[in-house]
């Protein structure tokens, strides 16, 4: 499949860089310290969900803030076991810095630590921290856009998660999702991948990029 864009958008955990290990790990150290049992944070945390979000719903409203920051930094600190995912760095490099970024639900303090510990640098980088409502609301992905100067509409998200997937289709922008942390069954996007391998990009004609994937 070839779709014609003016940028892309990119998710970071499960779609650039393998986290999922060490975030599993983070949050059941969290849960454990304020008292949640593993199935009530499986009944409300998600992949791709912000953290103040998870917070919010499994917390009494004075204690999230705390908690946020407690999850940031047992995150923060725990950066041994990632790794960039398949396909990723090629990628990455033949791409122009004014047309492509990264749109995560982490802070931006995490986004930061990870990124730096597998050596990628995002010459645009959205964050939890700058937006008021994250994936699944495309709030975060209309930002992505509105900074690389393009239309939504023109831009092509690459997503791992089903809530980042509904925020990119809310948002009006192609999808290409990958199948490294959720089965293709679970993926409604316009194409589905195995991995970033599976993708190219090359200059569109009259300009823009044309991204071919499948």
């Amino acid at each position: 499949m070839m779709i014609s864009a003016d940028a892309l958008l990119f998710d970071m955990d499960g779609t650039l860089v393998d986290s999922g290990p060490v975030v599993e790990e983070c949050w059941a150290t969290w849960a454990a310290e304020y008292g949640i049992s593993p199935e009530q944070l499986a009944a409300k945390a998600g992949h791709g969900i912000p953290a103040r979000q998870i917070a919010a719903a499994l917390l009494p409203p004075e204690d999230v803030v705390a908690a946020v920051a407690r999850i940031e930094q047992l995150e923060i600190d725990r950066v041994a076991g990632l790794r960039v995912l398949p396909g990723t760095r090629e990628l990455l490099a033949v791409l122009p810095d004014d047309a492509w970024a990264i749109v995560t639900s982490c802070t931006r303090a995490l986004a930061e630590a990870r990124l730096k510990a597998v050596g990628l640098e995002a010459p645009t980088l959205v964050t939890a921290d700058d937006v008021s409502r994250g994936k699944p609301d495309p709030e975060p992905f209309e930002l992505g856009a509105k900074l690389l100067g393009v239309a939504v509409d023109r831009c092509v998200v690459f997503e791992d998660a089903p809530a980042g997937l509904a925020a990119a289709r809310d948002a009006g922008a192609s999808t290409v999702a990958v199948t490294t942390t959720h089965g293709a069954a679970d993926l409604e996007a316009d194409v589905v991948v195995d991995d970033l391998a599976r993708v190219a990009v090359g200059p569109g004609v009259g300009g823009g990029v044309v991204v071919s994937a499948g």
